[in-house]
């Protein structure tokens, strides 16, 4: 294209179109309203202390506290290195956070497509067309030639812009904005369960090797016993039934070993999946036998009010609900007139040198209304169903919150409760013991007969795989109340 006709014309008319748009917008965003409630955080009325801490007494171990501290790295307080090691190694690599990453993504796109309208639309368009009009027409009995073959250049820019007065656009970006906070919200849930499940699989994988540890010390035990009623069998002190129970007591041991070994490598298979990995990965690493994590001195709860601000599902539906009232004004705003700025700007002519000459320059410029009269209802009915549907996020956070609260006391006692189980376990291995020592002992002065023998090495089994059962929910119920409070995912996404 050629510009050299009269250039200060052409620049002097873009610039007072471009004056004209952006003064426009100015004005629009200066004095134009936005339609429409605006969204204001739901008041919520929470307990001023925690129910369940009542239940927990000096006698505990491991006792809550109401200060508030950060709960963000909580498996750091069980001192295993190997437990913050795979945490570090799931946040990183977990296939689930990784597709909220990309939701995170999908949603701050979203919002900058929502932005789009609040700018001039431009677009370029070029034109060749090579016609040819009729030979010849009819009049009355003769025949006239016209037209012939004709070229058409064009090439040009036309823009539109619609006005936002009345704030539909404006509205579409703030409901966009809160479903990308929503996105952000649903990451960091994904971590309080993510880290809470690498948690719960761990602690459970070394509560099953200490159920196996147990078990092998009482099969030692009981062949041990086995032996010496065979050694006493074959001495024709005691009958066949005595060393038939002995050796149905080792048998019935050694049938919960494949159990637990099972139930181990399903948790070490789960770990594995957490991590992205195949799920036999780490199966080299973690099969030898470790400690159930020890539990920490103090559980900081905070508040019930805290869990408004660190829940992030309670933050996800406090967005959604935000969103739901902005799309309110969405379709408030197709009630109103929409006004649009619309030009065009280009050059056209039957040759191709022709083309960019002042002769051949077209523009057009100008402003329209359009406002619907009659659409059936669906504008009205629209808003109705953001309506609702804000109703339904407005429900859906109040249960969530409810929801949040529940899941803590029911942690708190839980973990408490537990904590009494294990004690009065613990005073029942120990009498156990003792019961067992006694028992053979007298049985092998024949005081007593041998079923007050079994009896005895059949309790202490018991107790001391419950003992371990209960230290291991111990752990997974405090598990479940770091989780339930919030913790574990970082400040900032």
């Amino acid at each position: 294209m050629q510009f050299s006709e009269e250039p200060g014309r052409i620049r002097r008319k873009l610039k007072h179109i471009s004056l004209l748009c952006l003064s426009a917008f100015v004005l629009s965003a200066l004095v134009g309203c936005a339609v429409g409630p605006d969204y204001r955080r739901p008041e919520t009325k929470v307990p001023d202390s925690w129910n369940g801490q009542e239940v927990v007494t000096p006698a505990h171990p491991s006792q809550t506290a109401p200060n508030p501290v950060a709960l963000v790295e909580w498996w750091n307080s069980f001192n295993d290195p190997t437990l913050s090691s795979l945490v570090e190694m799931a946040v990183r690599a977990n296939l689930d956070v990784r597709l909220a990453e990309a939701r995170i993504r999908q949603a701050r796109a979203a919002r900058g497509v929502a932005g789009a309208p609040l700018w001039p639309e431009v677009d370029a368009s070029a034109l060749y067309q090579r016609s040819q009009g009729s030979s010849e027409i009819g009049t009355g009995g003769g025949v006239a030639t016209i037209g012939g073959l004709r070229n058409l250049w064009q090439a040009g820019l036309d823009a539109t812009w619609e006005v936002d007065i009345f704030g539909g656009t404006r509205r579409s970006i703030e409901a966009a904005g809160a479903d990308l906070k929503a996105a952000v919200e649903d990451r960091r849930d994904v971590l309080v369960t993510l880290v809470g499940d690498v948690g719960s699989n761990y602690i459970n994988l070394r509560g099953f090797q200490q159920q196996i540890a147990i078990a092998r010390q009482n099969i030692k035990a009981q062949r041990h016993t086995a032996k010496i009623i065979r050694k006493r069998y074959e001495a024709g002190f005691v009958g066949a039934l005595d060393l038939a129970n002995a050796d149905a007591q080792v048998a019935t041991t050694e049938a919960q070993i494949p159990v637990l070994e099972s139930s181990a490598r399903a948790a070490i298979y789960s770990l594995g999946v957490l991590l992205g990995r195949e799920p036999a990965a780490l199966e080299k690493d973690l099969i030898r036998e470790a400690p159930i994590p020890p539990t920490p001195p103090e559980i900081p709860v905070g508040l019930p009010s805290d869990l408004l601000r660190r829940r992030p599902d309670i933050r996800r539906a406090e967005a959604q609900l935000h969103a739901a009232t902005a799309r309110i004004g969405v379709a408030t705003a197709d009630l109103f007139p929409k006004f649009n700025l619309a030009g065009s700007f280009g050059f056209s002519a039957g040759d191709l040198a022709r083309v960019g000459g002042l002769s051949s320059k077209f523009w057009s410029w100008g402003p329209t209304v359009t406002w619907p009269i009659f659409a059936g209802g669906r504008i009205y009915w629209n808003i109705k169903v953001q309506d609702a549907l804000q109703e339904q996020a407005l429900l859906t956070y109040e249960k969530t919150v409810l929801t949040a609260l529940k899941d803590v006391e029911t942690a708190l006692v839980a973990y408490a409760k537990e904590q009494e189980h294990r004690k009065s376990l613990f005073e029942a291995v120990t009498n156990n013991r003792k019961a067992v020592d006694l028992a053979t002992k007298l049985y092998l002065v024949g005081k007593t007969d041998f079923l007050n023998v079994l009896t005895a090495q059949r309790s202490l089994y018991t107790s001391e795989d419950a003992l371990v059962q209960s230290t291991r929910a111990v752990d997974t119920n405090l598990v479940a109340l770091y989780k339930a409070l919030g913790g574990g995912w970082e400040k900032e996404p």
